[in-house]
């Protein structure tokens, strides 16, 4: 059975003890827990641990705290033939550390493919085409589309296209206007959105895929009809029956995407999905992973994405995760659930809190007056050295801060303290988890910040913990 030699510092070992007792019986390991003459386990240094680890001779591996950064080496060579890792940040994390299913080894792999619409194409420079299709395959496009404008013939369509492939960027043309359609797919676009039977006779000189839809929503005879003039001339196509937007027939448009399924149950099918993500005040994620789940059940293995609202400029990024993920659900028929984080952006699965009592004792114990910001329980708390302010408004925290006349308060850490407290209030508002001096955890949003706060230098080699901690 191995055995693992936990390393903290004084204020976490209690905690500690409680989560690795109940760990040890369930996982199966034996343990012991090396208490290091220090307050804060965040402060260790591997160069530090090394000189003050007390080993166990049972030991088979070595967990030190999360925080640990830098050159394991040092505690490595103490080690000897133990391993040495470092565990989650937070000891409440170390349940998940040790018992959490990860993602199955071939999770990532997919089978829809994602075409992204750059829009209005004709009022755009072709140096800003360029950059967008750059950024738009970046984020998972396989396909950039080039958006025409209804109503007139763009003359610059072959041009643009020509640039985009000479880019390396596979290329589809979305007009209905033969004009515009010839010179585009002359100039190699690969695929037509769309064709009906307002323009399908012209589609048999093109040489190349099309997508078929219905000459109105509502209408699958026309589509069936279409279907079967392309079919005869020879010319291959994808069939996209049309998303409609709530409250014009959205749900009769998904019966109409199952009926055509069953109708042709080898046909290549796409769906268009900006009616929905660009149409509807919802932020697109879980829109997007719903109807890219309907896709795949359907096997309707393209999607045409747009990104002109706001709340779904971030579209492509999303299909291309949401395909992964609702990939892994229907091919091993397991809930999309704990497989993508990524796509988890407005609130955290469950915040963790250590509780009034645990901040309380935290404050006791403390001797240094560095301040420690957490949010829990609807109010952010400020805590230091015997001291524990906490209130819902930062702004009366700071206050309440002020009126104790501290001697470290100068304008820069006060700047650093309102900054962290409007982190913390941020996370209260969404029911997210605050982590002072870390990002907020927004998925695949997740801007990474720089730690804007000074870490001490190097424990002195002499340090015995009978001086302050921090």
């Amino acid at each position: 059975m191995p055995h693992i030699h936990f390393v903290t510092g004084r204020l976490a070992a209690p905690s500690l003890r409680t989560v690795v007792v109940e760990l040890a019986a369930r996982v199966g390991f034996e343990f012991t827990i090396d208490v290091l003459p220090i307050g804060v386990a965040a402060l260790m240094t591997p160069q530090w641990i090394a000189r003050h680890l007390q080993l166990s001779p049972h030991a088979t591996q070595i967990m030190l705290p999360g925080y640990c950064e830098g050159d394991l080496s040092p505690v490595e060579i103490v080690a000897g033939n133990r391993l040495v890792v470092c565990g989650p940040r937070d000891l409440r994390r170390l349940h998940e550390y040790f018992t959490g299913q990860p993602a199955p080894s071939d999770y990532g792999k997919f089978d829809i493919e994602i075409i992204a619409e750059i829009n209005h194409c004709p009022r755009l420079s072709l140096a800003e085409v360029l950059a967008t299709a750059e950024q738009l395959a970046a984020d998972g496009a396989d396909v950039i589309d080039v958006g025409c404008i209804p109503g007139a013939a763009w003359s610059g369509v072959g041009d643009c296209v020509k640039a985009l492939r000479d880019a390396g960027h596979r290329t589809s043309i979305d007009s209905m206007n033969p004009l515009e359609i010839e010179s585009a797919v002359r100039a190699g676009a690969e695929l037509v959105l769309s064709v009906n039977s307002s323009n399908r006779a012209a589609a048999r000189d093109w040489g190349c895929e099309v997508v078929a839809i219905p000459d109105t929503p509502c209408d699958l005879d026309s589509l069936a009809t279409t279907v079967s003039y392309l079919a005869n001339s020879g010319v291959r196509l994808r069939m996209d029956p049309v998303l409609e937007p709530i409250g014009y027939g959205f749900a009769a448009s998904l019966r109409r995407y199952w009926e055509v399924r069953e109708r042709f149950p080898d046909a290549k099918m796409l769906m268009g999905i900006g009616n929905l993500t660009e149409l509807t005040d919802a932020d697109s994620a879980a829109i997007n992973v719903l109807l890219l789940g309907i896709c795949e059940e359907l096997g309707i293995r393209s999607v045409l994405t747009t990104q002109v609202v706001n709340w779904a400029s971030s579209s492509v990024r999303e299909c291309d995760l949401a395909r992964r993920l609702v990939f892994q659900a229907v091919q091993h028929r397991m809930l999309p659930k704990h497989l993508e984080p990524r796509l988890v952006m407005l609130r955290d699965e469950q915040p963790l809190a250590y509780g009034e009592a645990e901040l309380a004792q935290l404050a006791a114990e403390l001797k240094d007056h560095n301040y420690r910001i957490f949010a829990e329980n609807g109010k952010i708390h400020l805590v230091s050295a015997g001291l524990h302010l906490a209130h819902s408004d930062p702004f009366d925290l700071f206050q309440q801060l002020a009126r104790q006349q501290p001697k470290n308060l100068d304008a820069s850490h006060a700047f650093y303290l309102g900054y962290e407290m409007a982190k913390a209030l941020t996370a209260l508002t969404l029911s997210k988890e605050y982590r002072q001096d870390e990002s907020l955890d927004w998925g695949l949003l997740t801007r990474l910040e720089a730690s804007h706060r000074p870490r001490q230098s190097p424990l002195p080699p002499d340090w015995d913990g009978r001086a302050k901690q921090e």
